[in-house]
């Protein structure tokens, strides 16, 4: 598995191993949904105001947010990862074969904030993120109750196996 980490802030997020929390998460992820390949995911972190401005140029929404998650591919279902053999020539990482899930972009600053607001570690917020993230990544999107409740019994029992608990 491949996790390129960027930190455009240089500052990290205090306390937390970020690629080592990452490879964690991502990798509980991977196995929760059962993805039969080898992956390749970009994490990004930034702050609010970097943050703000992707929002603001994907979405549309001129406000700062906790995570932004851009998925490579088109899931047909959530985590069925037959369509990647389908497109297999776009969905591959040619040089080392792993399937390219996509891009995590986070927001320091807002760990920082959810954590010190939820009153647990910034590394549970970091985790909590990257997990979040990951379902999104896998076609898991929360627009209407019942599927919020799907992701979230999922990213919670990422978590909870990893025993990144609040």
């Amino acid at each position: 598995m491949t996790i390129n980490v960027e930190d455009e802030t240089g500052r990290g997020i205090e306390g937390v191993d970020v690629e080592g929390t990452a490879r964690r998460v991502i990798e509980a992820a991977l196995d929760y949904e059962g993805c039969p390949y080898e992956a390749e995911v970009n994490l990004l972190l930034t702050d609010n105001e970097g943050i703000r401005e992707m929002n603001r140029e994907h979405r549309q929404i001129d406000r700062p947010t906790d995570v932004l998650s851009f998925p490579m591919l088109n899931f047909e279902s959530p985590a069925d990862f037959s369509a990647a053999e389908t497109d297999e020539a776009d969905c591959f990482n040619p040089e080392t074969g792993e399937l390219v899930l996509g891009d995590i972009i986070i927001s320091v600053d807002k760990v920082a904030e959810q954590a010190e607001k939820y009153g647990h570690s910034r590394e549970r917020e970091f985790a909590f993120l990257t997990a979040h993230s990951m379902l999104h990544l896998m076609g898991y999107d929360h627009e209407v109750p019942e599927e919020a409740k799907v992701m979230e019994e999922r990213q919670e029992a990422v978590l909870k196996g990893l025993c990144i608990l609040r």
